[in-house]
C-alpha cells in the first residue's frame, strides 16, 4: 500500500492546504496529515486546536488520517513507514525553503523522499497569516477556510460568537432577539441584536455614499421609477408591492442588495464582542447561512398568533399571503439549513416556539450558550 505524509502547522488550515491534500489523496492509498510544532513560531491556536480544525476540515477524505507530532518530520515518517513527504509550494520563495528542508531531511540518511505539488493558481494567494489578517479587519473569509475554522477565528480574534435568528414573517424573530439581549445582560454576557432588515432600510434610505445611491438607481431601473421617492430614496411600501408578488422578483432584489448588505454588516460587526445575533428572515433562502456558520435559531409561532401579529402591522389578508409565499415556510427553512450543515459538515439549529411562553425563549438561550461554549 502506497503511503505519503503532508505536514504543516495548520494555524489554521485553509482551502490552499485542503487542495494539496485532496490532490495527494488521489495518488496515494493512505495519506497522513501531520500537524507539527515549529519552536520558532508563535501560534494563535495550540496543537490540539489546530489538529481538531484539520480533522473536521478533512473528514470527507476517507484515506486521510490526521495526527499531531513533535520533532523532526523525517523521524516520524521513518518510524511510521512513510517513504514520501509531500510539500505544496506557492512561489519561488516557498520552493527554495522546501528545498532547504529536503536537504536537511536527506542529511538524516533515513531514505525519505520529497514530492512537490504546485499550488492551484486560484488558491496561491491564500495563507494562514492572510486569513488571520482579514479576520482582524472583520473581512469575509468563508472562501478561504471551512466554516468550523471560520468560527474558531471569529471567536479567537474578534471575540465573537455569531448565530442567525430566522423564521417566518410574524414569528417574532425580533422579540426573541431582544429577549436574548435581556437574558445575556442578566448573565453579564454582551449580546448584540443586528437586524439585517434595518441595514437594508438604511441602504434604501439614509446612506448617502455613492455606492448606495447607485444601488437605489439600480432598484428603480429594475422595478420601476414609482418605487423611488423624489429625494432619491426608495419607497419601501411601493417596492414591497412589487417584490412580494412572487419569489423571482424578491430574488432579483436580494441579488442587488447582497454586496452592499455584506459591507454594512461588516461595519456593524466591527469592534463588537460577545454573542452576535444576525436577525434575518431570508438567511436560509438566499444561501447566506455561512454568515453565522450555519448556526441558527429557528423561530416559529402558532398560525393564529402569527396572523394576528401581521394584522397589527397593517397588512391585509392578501398582503399576508403574498409575504408568506415569498419565503420558505418553517420546514422549508429548516430543510435548507440542514442541507447547508450537511454540505459544510458544520452547524447547529435551535428551534423555539414563540407563541407566548417566555420560558421557551429562556430555555433556547441556555441551550445556545451551552452548545456554543460561551462563557
Amino acid at each position: 500500500m502506497s503511503k505519503a505524509m503532508y505536514a504543516f502547522s495548520g494555524d489554521p488550515i485553509t482551502y490552499g492546504h485542503i487542495d494539496i491534500i485532496e490532490r495527494t489523496s488521489k495518488v496515494f492509498d493512505n495519506l497522513i496529515v501531520g500537524i507539527g510544532v515549529n519552536p520558532e513560531k508563535k501560534y494563535m491556536f495550540d496543537l490540539e486546536e489546530r489538529t481538531e480544525m484539520a480533522k473536521r476540515s478533512l473528514a470527507k477524505f476517507k484515506n486521510v488520517d490526521v495526527i499531531s507530532f513533535r520533532g523532526l518530520l523525517v523521524d516520524y515518517a521513518y518510524e511510521n513507514g512513510v517513504g514520501v513527504i509531500v510539500k505544496g509550494v506557492r512561489n519561488a520563495a516557498d520552493f527554495d525553503y522546501e528545498n532547504i528542508l529536503h536537504q536537511v531531511g536527506e542529511s538524516q540518511n533515513l531514505g525519505i523522499d520529497t514530492h512537490i505539488l504546485f499550488a492551484n493558481p486560484n488558491l496561491a494567494h491564500i495563507s494562514s497569516s492572510v486569513v488571520k489578517a482579514i479576520q482582524k479587519d472583520q473581512g469575509s473569509i468563508q472562501k478561504y477556510v471551512p466554516l468550523y475554522v471560520k468560527q474558531c477565528l471569529e471567536e479567537r480574534i474578534s471575540k465573537q460568537h455569531i448565530i442567525g435568528v430566522t423564521g417566518e414573517i410574524g414569528s417574532g424573530k425580533s422579540y426573541v432577539s431582544e429577549k436574548f439581549v435581556e437574558l445575556g445582560n442578566k448573565k453579564g454576557l454582551k449580546v448584540h441584536n443586528i437586524e439585517l432588515d434595518n441595514i437594508g432600510h438604511q441602504i434604501l434610505g439614509e446612506l448617502k455614499q455613492p455606492a448606495y445611491n447607485d444601488v437605489r438607481k439600480k432598484i428603480a431601473n429594475m422595478f420601476g421609477q414609482q418605487v423611488r421617492k423624489s429625494d432619491g430614496t426608495i419607497n419601501r411600501k411601493e417596492l414591497g408591492e412589487v417584490v412580494f408578488k412572487n419569489f423571482y422578483e424578491l430574488d432579483k432584489l436580494n441579488k442587488i442588495m447582497e454586496k452592499p448588505l455584506l459591507v454594512r454588516l461588516r461595519r456593524e460587526l466591527y469592534g463588537k464582542k460577545g454573542l452576535m445575533l444576525l436577525n434575518a428572515a431570508l438567511i436560509a433562502e438566499v444561501d447566506m447561512s455561512y454568515l453565522c456558520n450555519n448556526n441558527a435559531v429557528l423561530v416559529y409561532a402558532d398560525k393564529k398568533v402569527q396572523e394576528s401579529r401581521l394584522r397589527l402591522r397593517g397588512l391585509n389578508s392578501n398582503q399576508i399571503q403574498r409575504r408568506l409565499k415569498s419565503q420558505f415556510d418553517l420546514q422549508g427553512k429548516r430543510d435548507k439549513l440542514e442541507e447547508s450543515i450537511k454540505k459544510d459538515n458544520h452547524g447547529e439549529i435551535w428551534v423555539v416556539d414563540n407563541s407566548g411562553d417566555p420560558n421557551e425563549i429562556e430555555k433556547t438561550f441556555e441551550r445556545v450558550i451551552s452548545d456554543m461554549k460561551i462563557k
